[in-house]
């Protein structure tokens, strides 16, 4: 069951994407997790901001922009959405207290589930 959802843009860099989300646009920063996720509110509308590298493509590519929905176990949810017809990645990429399973719309969208396990301290 989708329980939250955000815009994940992915950025060269962390600090400067922070700065400009919350010091030029004025929005708020809700939560950062070291150099690896940061979330900003804007109005309607929650924005993660994550570091590009392994875990997704490069800032300003056709998928450097994913919607993302937390649930609270991917495992079945998974299962629950494989039998709507949604086709998942191969790989469920795990990081730490995070998991997350990749697929996309019709249109081939990026899109993803993530389960966040525990928090970090």
């Amino acid at each position: 069951m989708i329980k939250e959802s955000n815009v994940t843009v992915m950025v060269s860099d962390l600090n400067r994407a922070v700065e400009f989300y919350t010091n030029t646009l004025g929005l708020k920063l809700v939560n950062r997790i070291q150099d690896h996720w940061a979330e900003i509110v804007a109005p309607g509308l929650t924005i993660g901001l994550h570091p590009s590298g392994p875990h997704g493509p490069n800032p300003g590519n056709s998928e450097s922009l994913a919607i993302g929905f937390t649930v609270d176990n991917l495992n079945s949810d998974m299962t629950a959405f494989k039998n709507k017809g949604i086709v998942f990645s191969p790989n469920i990429i795990e990081d730490g207290p995070v998991r997350i399973a990749f697929f996309k719309d019709p249109d081939k969208n990026p899109l993803y589930l993530c389960e966040i396990t525990n928090s970090e301290p």
